[in-house]
């Protein structure tokens, strides 16, 4: 295995911890890139990866995406990632959730977990099990914890009603016709918020009972994984994995608009530029997807209630009109823009 500072995602990040319980058969990485504005803070993913190389860079990216989302959502933590490498089968077990409580402890607080693709609610109780360094746990009616999802989602569709003012003049996303790439937990909020004010839904996801159910439920048309890239919409937005905008797919979009809740959305840090010489607006990743660690910092640090979440969940579409306006009025594109921004706030500027 090649070392991480040879990995092109690696930047200067604080620690990349490698944990493997034979007991339990955890494998994982825990990667915190900036500490500068606090503890890092960041979910646990468990996932199969074809290669222990593609999880490492997994947990680089997203650390580092954290860091970014943190500073510019005004929150006072660093950023970090976790990545759970689990097996064929995707074996999760009570055993294997302790050792990556202990993990998480060993690191004495510089880390804050909680749930991520492929992790639940019910996943963060065992961890809590081990380690009080764990956000996302249930908590009782008008209490402010449990799952994020459904913060990200309104803090998304709030970012993509905002995109749609900015770039087409249009307040509602009435009568719009929005390609949705995913149906889990982000994307079905979003679909749904999206459906309540009147908008056209194109769906597609690998899991078919998945996409037809959010497309009852919404009224949306299913539509090919293959295709959805390519359809002609007025939004496209991404809610599945990452590293989907490419030189290829770029040149196949057929939309004036890119706002959706996947992280790490840009294959390259030149397909920002790509984008925004084709004249789509991107509502950067870490800036839109911010509502659900909004909700974790929250619950966390114990500052606030319910309403102070949705306030500021709410201020996610003044931040993207800044950069914005910064892109148009510097000619850089909004991913740089927003980069650039972050980086001035951990220290790195």
């Amino acid at each position: 295995m090649s070392t991480p500072w040879r990995f092109p995602d690696y930047d200067a990040h604080e620690i990349l911890h490698f944990v493997h319980d034979q007991a339990s058969g955890l494998r994982a990485i825990i990667a915190i890139h900036s500490t500068h504005l606090g503890p890092a803070a960041g979910g646990a993913r468990f996932w199969h990866y074809a290669k222990d190389e593609d999880a490492i860079t997994d947990a680089l990216r997203l650390s580092r995406g954290m860091s970014y989302k943190n500073a510019m959502a005004g929150l006072p933590l660093g950023g970090g990632k976790s990545v759970i490498l689990a097996d064929d089968a995707r074996t999760k077990t009570p055993e294997l959730l302790a050792a990556f409580g202990r993990a998480v402890d060993s690191l004495g607080g510089r880390y804050v977990t909680a749930e991520d693709v492929g992790m639940s609610v019910k996943d963060m109780i065992e961890v809590n099990r081990q380690t009080k360094y764990v956000a996302g746990l249930p908590v009782e009616g008008g209490e402010v914890g449990g799952d994020p999802g459904p913060h990200t989602s309104l803090g998304v569709f709030l970012g993509l009603k905002a995109a749609v003012r900015y770039k087409l003049g249009k307040d509602s996303v009435a009568g719009l016709h929005i390609a949705l790439q995913g149906a889990g937990s982000v994307a079905s909020g979003v679909a749904l918020h999206a459906a309540a004010e009147g908008a056209k839904l194109s769906i597609a996801d690998i899991d078919p009972a998945k996409v037809n159910k959010l497309a009852d439920i919404t009224g949306g048309k299913v539509v090919e994984t293959s295709d959805i890239l390519g359809l002609e919409a007025d939004v496209f937005s991404p809610n599945a994995l990452g590293g989907i905008f490419d030189a290829a797919t770029i040149a196949a979009l057929r939309v004036p608009i890119i706002a959706g809740g996947a992280n790490n959305q840009l294959a390259t840090p030149d397909d920002g530029a790509r984008l925004h010489a084709r004249g789509i607006l991107y509502a950067p990743d870490y800036v839109i997807n911010a509502g659900g660690i909004i909700n974790v910092c929250t619950e966390y640090l114990g500052d606030g209630d319910e309403r102070l979440v949705r306030e500021r969940v709410e201020g996610i579409p003044t931040r993207l009109e800044h950069i914005w306006a910064e892109s148009e009025t510097s000619g850089r594109d909004p991913a740089a823009v927003a980069d650039a921004m972050a980086q001035r706030l951990i220290g790195r500027g």
